[in-house]
């Protein structure tokens, strides 16, 4: 069986600030397109071979149903790619069709990068919120396919603990969860009751912990007007987030230098990882499809959460053909290639109807609780331009309180560093 990852934008703030400004002067240029009608096609998938070959499948089937509309693809190394829009945008010669982390989506409406896209209502009212991209009241990206954290036990541990098994409408409390961890712990031959993924990087931090950062009942920002994080990020309830998260490690139930991509839990190192749904076709190929426990998000007291958004396809601003770019995305949405997609890479389907054609996914299949989890408790990162800068604003923030820093000196700096960027940029209001 094949695994996936989940594609993850890394974005430093100065260098995100730095991209932005000079975005905005570029509103205009000759862009990439064919002049004769053809399209030029950017995505990062360069060193990922099985979802390039989803892309290369459609390209091909609609370049032979429309030989007046070539589309041409250039794909790019995940580490380069927003580097290479970044410069198209500055020389005015963005690509037709972009993809791009959907997060990163108002960021890049907001700098000129994109244009609303004009594919069918019919199409929009199938795609699920989460492979949507909105900012500003109009539709800018659609993806293809979504994903969904989750926790990953071994069953065979938790019957020897005496540990409950959560369901997705009854998910772990956070005294159950700690209850759980406690009785994890104790057993024999495990050298940590949890692996919480904390050797991931980039935007993993804010994806995989600032839901349960609003499970707590904290937030990244204020979500009503994206105005300001006071209150929110350095509220009594983020602080009590971040003194549980450290407390995980203080209290050994989780390592601080776990082993990467998951193989600590792959290995028998521990009995429970927080992952994502990429990750389980690997685990019950290691242990058995009976052995692996798929589980829900616990609900630390404001609702249980787990990150959504994943990669979507946007037309630029600058295309000559946006007609003809809308028209590819609208074919490329069609249930074959989600289904592609799907079995390529371990991603649910964006469109309901082609969930059930897909080999992991549907009733009765081995990835059907990630769909579920992900219908159920998906919460987008905030829909805001300022998103770039707040994401690696929460990274050093959440990783500094891993390593021991003071929690609310921590996350009211924080706070102050996000304030001063949003005021920096004139509240990043609608051009």
């Amino acid at each position: 069986m094949m695994t996936t990852r989940r594609s993850f934008l890394a974005v430093g703030g100065a260098a995100a600030v730095a991209a932005t400004l000079a975005a905005c002067s570029s509103q205009s240029g000759k862009g990439s397109g064919s002049a004769a009608g053809g399209i030029t096609l950017w995505t990062h998938n360069g060193g990922n071979k099985e979802e390039l070959d989803v892309v290369n499948s459609a390209v091909k089937d609609f370049n032979a149903a429309n030989p007046d509309t070539q589309v041409t693809v250039k794909s790019f190394p995940q580490e380069s790619y927003n580097d290479a829009i970044a410069s198209a945008a500055v020389s005015g010669n963005l690509p037709d069709i972009l993809d791009l982390d959907g997060p990163i989506m108002p960021n890049w409406a907001w700098a000129g990068y994109l244009s609303p896209l004009t594919i069918s209502q019919d199409l929009q009212d199938k795609v699920i919120d989460s492979a949507k991209g909105v900012w500003n009241d109009k539709l800018y990206s659609v993806g293809p396919y979504d994903t969904s954290l989750c926790f990953l036990g071994r069953k065979s541990a938790f019957d020897q603990a005496g540990v409950a098994v959560p369901t997705i409408d009854k998910p772990w409390t956070k005294d159950e969860f700690m209850d759980a961890l406690d009785k994890l712990s104790k057993l024999d031959g495990f050298e940590h009751a949890i692996d919480m993924s904390v050797w991931d990087t980039a935007e993993w931090w804010p994806y995989a912990y600032a839901p349960l950062l609003q499970s707590f009942g904290g937030d990244l920002i204020d979500r009503k007007t994206y105005g300001t994080a006071e209150g929110f990020l350095n509220s009594d309830k983020a602080v009590e987030w971040g003194t549980w998260f450290r407390s995980l490690f203080t209290s050994n139930y989780a390592s601080q230098t776990p082993a990467k991509d998951g193989q600590d839990f792959l290995q028998g190192k521990v009995p429970l990882v927080y992952a994502g749904g990429w990750k389980v076709l690997k685990a019950q190929e290691t242990f058995g499809e009976d052995e692996v426990l798929i589980l829900p998000p616990v609900d630390f007291g404001a609702g249980a959460h787990v990150g959504g958004g994943s990669w979507q396809w946007g037309v630029s601003s600058s295309s000559k053909n946006a007609a003809a770019a809308n028209k590819f995305i609208e074919f490329l949405m069609q249930d074959k290639y989600l289904v592609q997609y799907s079995d390529a890479i371990g991603t649910f389907p964006s469109i309901e109807s082609a969930t059930p054609k897909t080999k992991y996914y549907g009733e009765g299949k081995p990835l059907e609780p990630v769909y579920e989890i992900g219908k159920k408790y998906a919460l987008l990162r905030p829909a805001t331009p300022g998103y770039k800068v707040i994401s690696s604003i929460f990274d050093k923030a959440a990783r500094d309180i891993v390593s021991g820093s003071d929690v609310k000196s921590t996350l009211d700096q924080a706070v102050k560093d996000i304030n001063a960027d949003i005021k920096s940029n004139d509240g990043y209001k609608a051009k």
